[in-house]
């Protein structure tokens, strides 16, 4: 792997900055906050050209042991059930004497502290900053790797999930623990949301949300980019970027609260519910019915996975595994 994501902190950003549109298909906009904590130039340089950004400092102390106290409550209920559920995601090894859990669903829906975590006023400048003014919650997640466990998460593209009509889309990656090298951090293959493909995600004709690592020959996983940084830091990678993550090799657990954050006027091609529902995740900003269409690739994930529910059910179909081989050489 090639290195670690350049880190920022937001502190360094001025407090005002104007509207700015940077080249024919790479927009982004500044605008003037009462917050000190929008991207530099450089920053959003970075963004564009490589897919993904780590900020540091953007949660302190105290709202990380909020959140780790409602984590910890919600892992606790993991006790009550013996296979995965609508809120829970769970290891192979779990017992209800020991909870197990490498995700929860949709955390933003079990208790309101996820919604103020989105909302907080130093992440939506950065949204803002990197979407535009008015920006949508697609759906959140919180994936879990124990010490010496934690499922890998094989190579895909988030695009290929749930494809807009335009991709000003994002992944925020909360980390509530310290991501480090060892203990299995989001991996980025630089600059490949700049590509214009969608690779394949499919296994034998049907969607599996994975990469097969023998059929993408102009990809080079050996310049991967691990998101690394301290507790209160946050990733942000762009949703046609390529990115995985293997399983923690350490003592130290991980925990990453993710956030799918949208462009209000980037509108879902599947599963849309209400408008009312759908209103309702606004971040920040106002709402739209005029969705924005670009020239963007896309390829509909279906038939649907044979194992549907979270990506490493998705992924249980893929044969070739880029992650269990590396084990495997080591």
């Amino acid at each position: 792997m090639r290195g670690n994501a350049v880190r920022h902190s937001p502190q360094e950003a001025p407090t005002i900055r104007n509207l700015i549109r940077s080249g024919e298909n790479d927009c982004c906009w500044i605008f003037a906050t009462e917050y000190t904590n929008l991207l530099t130039d450089t920053q959003l340089g970075a963004y564009r050209k490589d897919g993904f950004l780590v900020v540091e400092n953007v949660f302190d102390q105290a709202m990380l042991d909020r959140l780790r106290k409602v984590v910890a409550e919600l892992i606790a209920g993991a006790a009550d059930v013996t296979d995965h559920t609508d809120v829970y995601d769970l290891e192979p090894t779990h017992t209800p004497q020991q909870p197990r859990v490498r995700r929860i669903k949709t955390p933003h829906k079990l208790h309101p502290l996820f919604w103020e975590v989105v909302k907080h006023p130093k992440l939506t400048s950065i949204l803002r900053s990197l979407l535009g003014p008015n920006v949508r919650l697609h759906g959140s997640k919180l994936n879990m790797k124990l010490p010496h466990c934690g499922a890998a998460v094989e190579w895909h593209q988030d695009w290929a999930f749930y494809p807009h009509t335009n991709d000003d889309i994002l992944a925020v990656g909360v980390m509530l623990d310290d991501v480090e090298e060892d203990n299995g951090p989001l991996l980025a293959l630089p600059g490949t949301h700049r590509i214009d493909k969608i690779w394949d995600h499919h296994q034998d004709g049907r969607f599996c949300g994975a990469m097969d690592p023998a059929a993408t020959p102009d990809l080079d996983y050996s310049k991967a980019v691990a998101c690394t940084g301290k507790a209160g830091s946050c990733s942000f990678h762009h949703v046609r970027l390529v990115h995985g993550s293997s399983t923690n090799k350490s003592d130290k657990p991980r925990q990453l609260m993710l956030y799918e954050c949208a462009a209000a006027d980037a509108w879902p091609l599947l599963r849309f519910s209400t408008l009312e529902e759908y209103d309702g995740r606004m971040i920040c900003g106002e709402s739209t019915i005029e969705p924005r269409t670009e020239r963007v690739p896309i390829r509909m994930p279906l038939p649907p996975a044979l194992a549907e529910g979270s990506i490493y059910e998705n992924q249980t179909a893929l044969r070739n595994r880029y992650f269990e081989t590396k084990r495997a050489v080591t």
